[in-house]
C-alpha cells in the first residue's frame, strides 16, 4: 500500500542533492551566507521543512515516463531552490514575520542580507541545473530545460508585480485579471516543474503537453486553495497567520464577494479592505460578509474543479511508472483540501 513514506524518500533524496548544490558553492568565507541559505531552507533542523511539492510533481513527472528518478533529480533541486528565492523574496515584501511556523529570514539577518540570500538561491537553482549534464543529458536539452526555467521566473516576477501593485493600488480587478494573476504567479511555476520533468524523460510532445496541463490546472486549485486558507486558515496548520484581508490582498473570495454583494455589504467590504490597518473585529466582519455571500464556498468549489482536471490531465499523459502515478495522485490530494 502507498503511503507518504514512498514521498519522504524522494524528499530526502532532492535535500541531499541541495545539499551537494551548496556544498560545491560553499567556502570558509562564506559559510554565514550558506547559514541562511540552509536556515531558510530547513535543512538546519529536523522538522517542518515544507512539502517540496514543486520538485515532487517533476520528479514525479520524470520517473513516471522513465521509470526512475535519479537522474532527475537536479532538475527537482533546481525548482526548490527557485521556488524559495521567492519566498525569501515575498516575505520581505509582505512583511511576514513567519515562514513554516518559525520567524521569516529577514526579521533575523536583515533585509539586505535576507535580499541576497534569495538572490543566492536564485543563482544556486541555476547551477543545479548545470549537474544535468554531467549525468548525460544533451547540451541542448538542458539549453530547452534552462529557457523553460527562465520564462517561468519571468512569468511569476510578473504576477507578483500585478499582486503587489493591486495591492498598494485602488484598482478594480475583475476575476478574469485575477486568473491572469495568478497564472503566472503561481500555476506556471507549478506547470514548469511538472513541464520540466516530462521533458528530461521523453521527446514525445503530447506527453509533455498533457503534463504541462495537468500542472497548470493543479496550479490554479492550489492557489485558489491558499486563497481559502488566507482568510479562514488555521495558522497551526498553514505555518502563518491568516493576514490576506490585513494585507489588501485581493484575492477570489474578495472579488467574488465585492462583484454580488448589494450596497451596504459593498460598502462595509470596501471600507474594511481599504483600510490601512483594520482592526480584529474589522477583519472578523469582513469574512462574515463573504462567507454570507457564499465566496469561500465558491472559491472551494472553483479549486475542486481545477484539482479535478489536473486528474483528469494526469490520465491523459500515459505513464510506464504505475506507482510514480499514484504518488503523483497522493500529492494532488493531499495538497489541495479545499
Amino acid at each position: 500500500m502507498l503511503t507518504t513514506t514512498h514521498l519522504d524518500r524522494l524528499i530526502a533524496d532532492i535535500e541531499d542533492e541541495i545539499r551537494r548544490v551548496i556544498a560545491a558553492a560553499e567556502d570558509e568565507r562564506t559559510t554565514e551566507l550558506y547559514t541562511m541559505v540552509r536556515y531558510h531552507l530547513g535543512l538546519d533542523r529536523a522538522g517542518d521543512r515544507g512539502k517540496r511539492m514543486r520538485p515532487l510533481l517533476g520528479l514525479l513527472a520524470y520517473q513516471s515516463i522513465a521509470g526512475e528518478h535519479q537522474r532527475a533529480l537536479p532538475g527537482a533541486a533546481a525548482v526548490e531552490l527557485g521556488h524559495n528565492f521567492s519566498l525569501v523574496h515575498d516575505d520581505i515584501e509582505d512583511r511576514d514575520i513567519e515562514r513554516r511556523h518559525r520567524a521569516a529570514l529577514w526579521t533575523i539577518y536583515g533585509v539586505p542580507q535576507a535580499i541576497n540570500t534569495g538572490d543566492t538561491l536564485f543563482t544556486l537553482s541555476r547551477m543545479a541545473l548545470h549537474r544535468l549534464t554531467q549525468l548525460g543529458f544533451s547540451d541542448a536539452r538542458v539549453l530547452a530545460l534552462m529557457r523553460l526555467y527562465d520564462e517561468t521566473c519571468l512569468a511569476l516576477c510578473e504576477g507578483q508585480f500585478i499582486d503587489i501593485w493591486t495591492s498598494e493600488h485602488d484598482m478594480a480587478m475583475s476575476v478574469e485579471d485575477y486568473f491572469d494573476m495568478i497564472g503566472r504567479k503561481t500555476a506556471a511555476l507549478i506547470a514548469g516543474s511538472v513541464q520540466a520533468g516530462a521533458m528530461l524523460a521523453t521527446e514525445d510532445g503530447a506527453v509533455i503537453d498533457a503534463f504541462r496541463r495537468f500542472g497548470w490546472a493543479l496550479g490554479l486549485a492550489f492557489q485558489l486553495n491558499d486563497d481559502v486558507l488566507g482568510i479562514w486558515g488555521d495558522e497551526r496548520s498553514t505555518g502563518k497567520e491568516s493576514t490576506d484581508i490585513a494585507k489588501h490582498k485581493k484575492t477570489l473570495p474578495v472579488l467574488y464577494a465585492l462583484e454580488r454583494a448589494g450596497h451596504d455589504d459593498r460598502v462595509a467590504l470596501l471600507a474594511i479592505v481599504r483600510e490601512p490597518r483594520p482592526d480584529p473585529a474589522q477583519v472578523a466582519q469582513a469574512r462574515e460578509i463573504m462567507e454570507r455571500l457564499g465566496a469561500q464556498d465558491y472559491t472551494r468549489s472553483r479549486a475542486r474543479a481545477y484539482r479535478d482536471e489536473a486528474m483528469a490531465q494526469l490520465e491523459r499523459a500515459g505513464v510506464v511508472d504505475g506507482e510514480a502515478l499514484e504518488r503523483l495522485r497522493l500529492i494532488v490530494v493531499s495538497a489541495i483540501d479545499a
